[in-house]
């Protein structure tokens, strides 16, 4: 898609949190457990997320949690003032503490013995931690991808400070307290880090220039003048920027010119190894490959369709191009189209302010339509990409109200285009995210995509789960909501069924088809960069600035970018499955209502609750 629109609301730093799982062959969904085992599965769930979130103070924050009693010394940590120890002996102990609640969650309340609900819960967490081993074991990526450091400190400064807790001045008293660890935290990265692929070390030089920035240019000036917070400031920044700036000069001069012992590319083995976790299915990458060609194929189709009675209106003196053979007739027609419909697009300075516009008409189209209940706290606002996120959301991204904080301000990401960017860059960019696109944008992103998603999700209860459900939540769930309920948008005759609208919205969906060719070729079948950049180009229709930032995004990423085509084709599944066992009672209301309401589970695993588990999906 567009952007990397992750619903980012944790930072792992050992694993990314949209995790999936695999459902096993020979558990019983339906079975009910007894209370006893409800209730101790319950307790370990809850000791096994507060001391998951103690290992990473930055997603603690993010989570929303943020005291923790220690029950060994009886004192309580402030984990918004703590910096994440990513030491030699720290990821050791992780790895230890993984295998550990492993092993006592398949002892103490074995899978079988559990009700649909915590059966889900309880595969959750084995898939998590069965990630989190891989990563530590095999994929290392503490040791190769120095842009995980960057953006883990990036993070734990820049929540305590965006997120009302607390009072501002006790924030900026836990923000400052993590600013004297921030020379600790760069010199454990360096020790850890054995190599890394240019591409891992340019973007880490380019986002950790962001983390500078947000130290100098954003929170400096929140520190009231002349007080005892701005007096502390001054102590320890020289220090903390100075090692950042360090940092920066030892990735560009020592591990950049280090020669890498391996690549971006994962490999085909550990890429099916992960690829299973992520996907939560027994589907295979070459599978999805097959599906994925074949869409492109019926995509393109559908759009040549479109596109042929706006070609003989806009332009009639082109004629029909049937001179030209059938790949250069699809794409001269549609290519044409769509470059006359991309006209109409915002100044490089309005971006966000024709975001905010569209909005107001998505919204009162959302409630017209009876598509899904929007939420009560009217908590979403629209802000600049934090500059240290960048490099990763170039265009946007989804930052959710924490678990545990459900009423906290919800963020809809929009990167600006930075003004040293070439006119003619920024033209075409502006071009690929014209009016028509911002506006499938701003419903994959916010309304009714991520943000009601999280907005539902967030008043799940208990909180044990709902927090879980959150923290490890199901990618191609998450992704595919977007894209199914945006394709649900415009057959409700969004934008009045405007054939422009609907045009784009295909390209749109190119891209997710293009985005899983793309991941699973590069990573496991050597595609280069020139086959990449003309699969995008000629057949997915996006400008040279759009491939340029996708091949990019593919690069630093492995297995993410499928989530959006696999996941979509799960959600139509689940719901023409759930609209054949309601007949003609069946709602779109309803049906949003009652999936979005179980949290970001495997699609396989919700299909079970609601479709062949309602009796028992309330149980619990």
């Amino acid at each position: 898609m567009v952007s990397l629109c992750r619903v980012f609301i944790a930072i792992a730093f050992l694993a990314p949190v949209l995790m999936a799982q695999t459902p096993s062959k020979s558990s019983n969904p339906e079975r009910t457990g007894g209370a006893d085992t409800s209730e101790a599965f319950a307790r370990l769930t809850e000791q096994f997320i507060h001391e998951s979130l103690v290992l990473s103070p930055a997603t603690a924050s993010q989570a929303g949690y943020h005291k923790h009693l220690d029950t060994k010394t009886g004192k309580t940590i402030e984990l918004d003032a703590v910096l994440d120890d990513v030491g030699p002996q720290a990821i050791a102990a992780q790895r230890r503490f993984y295998k550990q609640w492993r092993q006592r969650f398949h002892k103490q309340t074995p899978l079988a013995s559990l009700s649909v609900q915590d059966a889900a819960d309880w595969r959750l967490i084995d898939d998590q931690i069965a990630f989190n081993l891989l990563e530590f074991d095999r994929i290392q990526s503490y040791r190769y991808n120095p842009t995980q450091y960057v953006e883990v400190l990036g993070s734990a400064l820049f929540q305590p400070f965006t997120e009302e807790y607390a009072p501002l001045d006790i924030r900026l008293g836990h923000i400052l307290s993590r600013v004297t660890q921030i020379p600790r935290f760069l010199s454990q990265a360096r020790q850890n880090l054995v190599d890394a692929d240019p591409i891992y070390v340019n973007v880490a030089m380019e986002e950790n220039e962001g983390n500078i920035g947000l130290l100098q240019d954003v929170i400096a000036p929140a520190i009231p003048k002349d007080s005892a917070l701005r007096k502390r400031y001054d102590v320890i920044a020289p220090s903390a920027l100075g090692a950042l700036k360090d940092f920066s000069r030892w990735l560009e001069q020592d591990l950049g010119k280090r020669k890498p012992s391996r690549t971006w590319r994962l490999s085909k083995e550990l890429y099916a190894e992960k690829f299973k976790l992520v996907m939560e299915t027994e589907i295979t990458p070459e599978q999805v490959l097959a599906d994925a060609e074949k869409a492109l194929t019926d995509a393109r189709a559908e759009m040549l369709e479109l596109a042929t009675p706006m070609h003989r209106q806009m332009f009639p003196e082109h004629g029909d191009h049937s001179e030209l053979n059938p790949r250069e007739h699809e794409n001269r027609v549609i290519g044409e189209v769509l470059q006359k419909i991309s006209d109409d697009h915002p100044q490089r300075d309005q971006l966000l302010a024709a975001v905010e516009a569209d909005l107001a008409g998505i919204t009162q189209f959302i409630r017209e339509k009876k598509i899904v209940a929007l939420s009560e706290r009217e908590n979403l606002k629209v802000i600049p990409t934090p500059p240290f996120m960048r490099g990763t959301y170039s265009v946007a991204g989804f930052h959710g109200a924490p678990p545990l904080e459900p009423k906290a301000e919800a963020q809809y990401w929009v990167t600006p285009i930075d003004p040293k960017t070439p006119d003619a860059k920024a033209e075409s960019k502006l071009r690929e995210y014209n009016k028509w696109v911002l506006q499938w944008l701003t419903i994959h992103e916010a309304l009714p995509g991520h943000y009601i998603q999280v907005e539902h999700a967030n008043n799940l209860q208990p909180p044990t789960r709902r927090v879980l459900r959150a923290l490890f939540s199901n990618g191609p769930y998450v992704e595919g909501w977007a894209e199914y309920i945006a394709q649900v948008m415009m057959d409700q005759g969004y934008a009045g069924g405007d054939p422009r609208y609907r045009l784009s919205y295909r390209k749109v969906w190119l891209r997710a088809i293009g985005n899983a060719i793309l991941d699973v070729r590069m990573h496991t079948m050597g595609m280069t960069d020139e086959q990449a950049l003309e699969l995008m180009t000629q057949d997915l229709f996006q400008t040279q600035a759009e491939a340029e930032g996708k091949l990019r995004r593919a690069k630093l990423s492995s297995v993410q970018l499928p989530t959006y085509f696999v996941g979509t084709r799960q959600w139509w599944d689940v719901r023409r499955k759930y609209e054949a066992t309601k007949g003609k009672d069946f709602t779109l209301m309803e049906f949003h209502e009652r999936v979005l309401n179980q949290g970001a589970l495997p699609l396989p695993l919700l299909e079970r609750i609601i479709v062949r588990g309602t009796a028992h999906a309330g149980s619990q």
